[in-house]
């Protein structure tokens, strides 16, 4: 049974760099098919896809965040981390590492951890 675990600060001040990293048992991240996502979600709002890397390691992200955002992975510690530079409160959510099937299909959910950010 493939499990993620997210973890990370829960706090991050202001313009500084959020960083969290995604540990999954039951599965490799570099099994094919599979691809490993990260989502959030802001107080009262709704999904907001991230970015993912690919079972090969190629990365992809939303246009909207492509600026502040990479994703990358440690394949001995079966890991993928994310990192959101120059935040702000608006960054403030629940984030999500996933495992999707490219980025249409999210099938396996980490229990998501919120990350506060302070001004």
């Amino acid at each position: 049974q493939v499990q993620l675990q997210e973890s990370g600060p829960g706090l991050v001040i202001s313009s500084q760099t959020l960083s969290l990293t995604c540990t999954v048992s039951g599965d490799s991240i570099t099994t094919s098919y599979y691809a490993w996502s990260w989502i959030r979600q802001p107080p009262g709002k709704g999904l907001e896809w991230m970015g993912v890397i690919e079972n090969d390691g190629r990365t992809y992200y939303s246009p909207s965040l492509k600026s502040r955002t990479s994703i990358s992975r440690d394949t001995s510690k079966n890991q993928f981390s994310l990192q959101l530079t120059s935040v702000t409160p608006e960054d403030t959510a629940v984030y999500y590492c996933v495992r999707s099937v490219g980025i249409a299909t999210f099938e396996v959910w980490g229990q998501g951890t919120l990350v506060t950010v302070s001004s």
